[in-house]
């Protein structure tokens, strides 16, 4: 019988290792997905990313399914039912902080074409190939992220600090961070 080696810091959760084969560090190239990524990596902040999986279909249904136009629109009112949904993170700073990025996320959209070419650009448009050797090595923040985190802050995003900005490039595949042990790492790293 094989045993698949995944990344450790999925462990045992059904939930968190569908994640991690399915989706964790595969390049994302669609608008709402980045959008919902930017939003659920700023509601993480101070909370394990499983909570924030547990309520992604919660962050959908609220979130009009991350539809840019429609949560830049959402007023004083929308910000109200969102702290009254126990369904998501009920944090106003948060809250607010998704629909300042969907109205930055517009004018990004004008300038440079979208969160897509925006974050991409980066990286010349190809993932950074990691070789971690354990999950010990994986850092929480990069330059990369530090410069990105600054120019997002720049163009009006909020709750962007570099650990949010590289847990998000991790999470859309911008960088390949499986540990070099785990099946997904040449699965990706192949392209």
């Amino acid at each position: 019988m094989t045993h698949t080696i995944r990344c450790a810091w999925c462990g045992s959760d059904p939930l968190y290792r569908a994640y991690h084969d399915a989706e964790w560090g595969v390049p994302l190239h669609d608008e709402r997905a980045l959008f919902e990524f930017l939003t659920l990596e700023g509601a993480q902040a101070g909370l394990s990313w499983l909570t924030i999986l547990k309520k992604r279909e919660n962050y959908r249904r609220a979130f009009d399914k991350f539809d840019v136009e429609r949560v830049a629109r959402y007023a004083e009112a929308d910000v109200a039912r969102l702290m009254a949904d126990a369904g998501i993170v009920r944090n106003r700073l948060k809250i607010e902080a998704a629909i300042a990025n969907a109205r930055a996320t517009l004018e990004l959209r004008e300038q440079l074409g979208g969160l897509d070419a925006y974050f991409w650009g980066f990286v010349d448009g190809r993932a950074v190939v990691n070789a971690w050797q354990d999950i010990g090595q994986v850092p929480a923040t990069t330059p990369l992220s530090d410069t990105i985190s600054k120019d997002l802050k720049k163009r009006g995003f909020k709750f962007v600090g570099s650990t949010i900005v590289y847990a998000h490039m991790q999470a859309t595949g911008m960088v390949n961070d499986h540990t070099v042990d785990c099946f997904r790492h040449r699965e990706l790293a192949a392209g």
